[in-house]
């Protein structure tokens, strides 16, 4: 896991890799988070990293020593998800043949991770939340409390308040994790973290550069088709979309022609730019709004390609470096955020 400074506009902090405006004003809160032990709910869509972003605020953490526990609530069976958290003793359940320790003992002194909070059933919800408010539970057939010291970090892809205004899930439990919110893009909203992203996974998943060889590189033709796309699974489609073309790739040049995206998931070949409703705008006000963001995107798509050098860049623009450098200030791009992308 990249470990990235804390200070500045960094690309990264402690693995929540960005290079958007929308995920640096999140990463100059995680410091401050971390420093809690409140409870934090991380909601949005699914693969927009809100296990990385989790793992970020443990590691940042005095928590950083102890265990880091992640549970995915949607994935344990309902009549067992009581049993996985706080344990049971022997005989408490037709197959308790044993007792056993729950992920809350596991995670004791650390973080515990709660994924898909939304698929926790209603009775373990009222558990959880006098687990919450106490810091103390029971294991299932046990009559002895037991004190914990876990942080509690719970994420969804749901919208937790129109749950409870459904009475699907509690309203207490919602306010209870809900202290030191975290919401997360979706990619499609961030597009300038796309090239960084592109990057990272490009180094991750090149077994040439992990052998010592220069590594692979994205080509502007195949980053311009990685930017043209809507990212419906966000950062995790576009993890394996990048893992599949390094695997498949031939050469050192990953082209636009290796970049394998599933048709099916393709959006609208509108739905990247902005709206125009021409009802509410002037011509030249949508005009310049168009041109600004195209400006920006290939700036920083150049940048990128160039780790944030303004004399590469400038000349793949074909622009005398002094005009080029007016274009970066003119879009406010700060260029150390690309020095870590390939």
């Amino acid at each position: 896991m990249p470990h990235g400074e804390a200070t500045g506009r960094s690309a990264h902090i402690r693995g929540f890799i960005y290079a958007s405006d929308a995920c640096a004003k999140i990463a100059e809160r995680l410091p401050v988070i971390a420093g809690s032990d409140s409870s934090v709910l991380i909601v949005g869509e699914t693969g927009t990293g809100k296990e990385i972003c989790a793992q970020a605020l443990h590691y940042l953490s005095r928590r950083s020593a102890g265990p880091w526990v992640a549970v995915n609530c949607a994935a344990v069976p309902v009549e067992l998800i009581e049993s996985e958290l706080f344990g049971h003793v022997k005989g408490a359940f037709t197959t308790a043949h044993s007792s056993r320790h729950g992920l809350v003992k596991e995670a004791e002194g650390g973080t515990m991770f709660l994924d898909d909070i939304d698929c926790l059933p209603l009775l373990a919800q009222g558990k959880l939340l006098r687990f919450l408010q106490q810091q103390e539970y029971r294991p299932v057939g046990c009559n002895t409390v037991q004190r914990s010291n876990v942080r509690v970090i719970a994420a969804s892809n749901r919208d937790l308040r129109v749950m409870a205004r459904q009475n699907s899930f509690r309203q207490d439990l919602y306010f209870r994790l809900n202290v030191l919110p975290i919401s997360l893009p979706p990619l499609r909203e961030r597009r300038e973290d796309i090239a960084l992203l592109a990057g990272h996974f490009v180094q991750l998943f090149d077994q040439g550069r992990a052998c010592g060889g220069s590594g692979r590189q994205l080509t502007a033709e195949a980053l311009q088709k990685l930017l043209a796309h809507d990212w419906p699974g966000n950062v995790r489609e576009l993890r394996h979309v990048i893992e599949r073309s390094v695997l498949l790739a031939v050469g050192e040049r990953i082209e636009a022609d290796d970049i394998a995206i599933d048709a099916d998931l393709d959006a609208d070949p509108g739905a990247c730019a902005d709206s125009l409703d021409p009802s509410t705008e002037s011509f030249q006000s949508a005009k310049k709004r168009v041109v600004d963001r195209f400006e920006r995107q290939y700036i920083e798509t150049l940048l990128a390609l160039h780790h944030g050098n303004l004399t590469h860049a400038a000349h793949a623009a074909k622009k005398n470096r002094r005009a080029f450098f007016e274009l970066v200030r003119k879009h406010h791009i700060d260029t150390r955020r690309f020095s870590d992308a390939p």
